[in-house]
């Protein structure tokens, strides 16, 4: 029978295998009697009471032996005490012989009980006698006792013995029906007696009945709950194991698009950096010119789009847990200058931050990709004007905004912006800068924001701008931060003319294309393919002298011989410059790269790196020196 109830799939669902089988439950019993599993457990609770029903047999024999001697016949007396000493000695002999038993299965417990049922009989049987036999011997006083008596043992059985209506019928007719027909063949009014004495015996036959409907239900429903309990156990199992087939196939996704946005990073890593070597080669080439620039534009949206895939995927997949923190805005303001202003500048846009001095109480990496988003957003879609990046106390909170002069976005979008690969329509063609991506951006902003309980809001009017807020905790200042001033600006203009930089990457075409792109912004270049080879020259460097030590240092993160992390300390410690500048390239983002950044003082550039931000983050560190 399948269950229709308790964890049933909805009609015209398919149930997956584990489901199916739980939900597949036998047919109840129509009685305990009915169901083996149940024997043994009946018989182990009948043999626990035995001791207690004997001994009150062995008191109501007691009393009537008491009360008829020296009244009935003592042969007749002692005859009928002797047989109940012999029922009651092999009903407490089997009593005995059950507890010295090792565990019962089934087919035994049905033997135990047989031989139990046999013994209440037996005991019955007694008492039959007893009122056939003795009944006429006594008088009044007498006779009451041994119907109360008789009555008394027919009462208590039902808790007993109605389970098993048979043997029950059996017990109450053996010890009654003699007595009704002793008291009934009397003659004179003892036939009244005889009718109320029927009476009260077809009352306890129905009292036994009742009694054994309600034992059965409740063992229905206790086989019930058993069957239910092993269904939720079944449930229970196959949803584990679902969850952690869907968390295995989960982890696999998100390696896999970390694993092939790596590989797809650096082809394009080196595609963009020969692109801006060209450009270097054919200055006043117009053509040229306006095909480097697309294949750059193409180049930065094929990057925002494996970024947006694999956030969505680490959000779906539960790979971001918020780790809220007291930080201070300014350092977050100032990478959001380095990597957007050379866009903003590109587009003739003024970015603004305002702000920097609030402190917050939320994850930074997580409000670091939220601002970033809705940053880039903004430059992307607005033409003219600026983006301001403001931040502002409001009462306990901290309100982030994101203000843009752009075409604003009409009031029947402005839901929908959010909502997974939507974009809204635009009504002039997209330029270079506004690429067309997946629609994720937005959505990731809002899942993001709500996973740190902090709301986000959108107010735009259609040509006056749009304005992004979030709202976060407002923070402690940590004392690391207090009196910290802001992070200096560093025009892009610098020259690398007389600067020198190691470059670490052992893969030919990026090597390649950076070193150079970097001789072509007019830097010394000595570019290798693994940490040997420049840890040689970093020997060679030392000895010859300051003059010929690197200002500078790029390394790719995944090298063969390890890690760039480690490539960074080796060559650091051979140049006994523990605080030479460096940038770390790396087309993987699932490695926890900022809290090695962090530790070990260096940035990060993730793949492919348009030469623009690999010229502005140069340029930032030169600039710290």
């Amino acid at each position: 029978m399948t269950s229709s109830g308790v964890g049933g799939p909805a009609a015209g669902e398919p149930a997956t295998p584990a489901v199916r089988d739980a939900l597949e439950l036998p047919l109840l019993p129509a009685s305990s009697h009915d169901d083996d599993s149940l024997l043994p457990d009946k018989v182990d609770s009948l043999m626990a009471q035995t001791g207690v029903s004997l001994f009150g047999h062995l008191l109501g024999a007691s009393a009537t032996v008491w009360l008829f001697v020296g009244h009935a016949p003592l042969p007749m007396l002692l005859g009928w005490g002797l047989l109940f000493l012999l029922v009651f000695s092999l009903r407490m002999l089997l009593r005995v012989r059950y507890r010295r038993a090792e565990a019962i299965a089934p087919e035994a417990a049905r033997k135990w009980l047989r031989l139990w049922d046999l013994g209440a009989l037996g005991s019955g049987a007694v008492w039959g006698l007893a009122a056939w036999m003795l009944y006429v011997h006594g008088d009044t006083a007498q006779r009451a006792a041994l119907i109360v008596i008789g009555f008394s043992f027919s009462a208590a059985s039902i808790a007993v013995l109605a389970p098993q209506f048979g043997t029950f019928l059996g017990f109450t007719s053996l010890i009654l029906l003699p007595m009704l027909a002793r008291i009934g063949t009397l003659g004179g009014d003892n036939w009244q007696l005889a009718l109320v004495l029927a009476l009260a015996f077809v009352m306890i036959l129905s009292v036994g009945r009742v009694y054994r409907a309600t034992f059965d239900s409740m063992v229905a429903l206790k086989v019930r709950s058993a069957q239910l309990a092993a269904q939720l156990q079944r449930e229970k199992a196959a949803a584990e194991a679902a969850r952690r087939e869907a968390e295995t196939a989960n982890r696999a996704k998100t390696q896999f698009f970390a694993a092939a946005s790596h590989d797809l990073r650096q082809p394009l890593h080196a595609m963009g950096l020969f692109a801006e070597a060209l450009r270097a080669k054919s200055r006043g080439d117009e053509e040229v010119t306006h095909l480097v620039n697309s294949i750059n534009s193409s180049v930065d949206a094929l990057e925002g789009l494996f970024s947006e895939l694999l956030d969505i995927t680490k959000i779906d997949t539960g790979g971001v847990e918020p780790q809220p923190q007291h930080f201070a805005l300014r350092e977050l303001f100032a990478r959001i200058a380095l990597q957007y202003e050379p866009t903003a500048f590109e587009k003739g846009l003024a970015l603004r931050l305002r702000g920097h001095q609030q402190v917050v109480h939320a994850d930074p990496v997580l409000v670091d990709r939220v601002v970033r988003n809705l940053v880039a957003n903004a430059i992307r879609y607005t033409s003219e004007g600026g983006v301001l990046v403001g931040a502002r106390r409001r009462g306990d909170r901290v309100l982030i905004q994101v203000w843009d002069s752009g075409s604003g976005i009409a009031p029947a979008e402005q839901q929908r912006i959010f909502d997974e690969f939507y974009q809204v329509p635009g009504s002039t063609p997209a330029t270079a800068h506004e690429r067309k991506g997946l629609g994720l951006g937005l959505s990731i902003v809002k899942r993001l924001a709500a996973m740190m309980d902090a709301p986000l809001a959108l107010r735009s009017q259609r040509g006056r701008g749009s304005v992004f807020s979030i709202s976060l905790p407002a923070g402690r200042t940590p004392r690391t931060l207090a009196g910290t001033p802001p992070a200096a600006r560093v025009g892009l203009g610098v020259t690398l003319d007389h600067r020198r930089i190691l470059v670490v990457e052992d893969e030919p075409a990026v090597r390649e294309g950076l070193a150079v792109l970097l001789k072509g912004w007019g830097a010394s270049v000595h570019a290798f393919e693994n940490t040997a080879a420049a840890e040689a020259w970093a020997a060679a460097a030392v000895a010859a002298g300051p003059e010929a030590l690197p200002d500078l240092l790029i390394v790719d993160f995944r090298l063969p011989e390890g890690t760039g992390v480690d490539a960074l300390l080796t060559l650091r410690r051979t140049l006994a410059r523990p605080d030479l500048p460096a940038i770390m390239v790396t087309g993987s983002t699932m490695t926890g790269h900022e809290a090695d950044a962090h530790r070990h003082d260096f940035h990060l550039l993730l793949k492919p790196v348009v030469p623009n931000k690999l010229r502005a983050m140069i340029a930032f560190k030169l600039g710290l020196r």
